[in-house]
């Protein structure tokens, strides 16, 4: 997992920041080479991610949408790529603190 897009632990940070961490982690999958069907998945994540990447969205909807994000990925089976496999470990840990906080953020 490359540096720049380390966004931090996910207890430590807010919700806006979690939702933009979020999104972040499944953006940094596009280019890698993934198994195409798991990258089926991970485009659906991806866009549930980038519903509320800007933190502005209410929280019930944040929390509906990292629920959603946790079931895609949890479905995306193997990536076939290691770097995209972190990217999607540190994505499932920001989407279910997300889930977690519920929507009292």
């Amino acid at each position: 997992m490359s540096d720049e897009l380390d966004v931090g632990d996910p207890a430590e940070m807010n919700r806006a920041e979690l939702a933009a961490a979020l999104h972040a982690h499944l953006a940094a999958t596009e280019g890698l080479p993934i198994d195409p069907t798991a990258n089926r998945w991970l485009g659906e994540a991806q866009a549930a991610a980038a519903d509320v990447a800007d933190g502005t969205a209410p929280d019930p909807v944040v929390t509906k949408r990292a629920s959603q994000v946790v079931r895609l990925l949890e479905s995306a089976g193997d990536l076939d790529n290691a770097e995209a496999a972190g990217r999607v470990d540190a994505a499932l840990a920001v989407a279910r603190e997300l889930v977690a906080r519920g929507d009292d953020g």
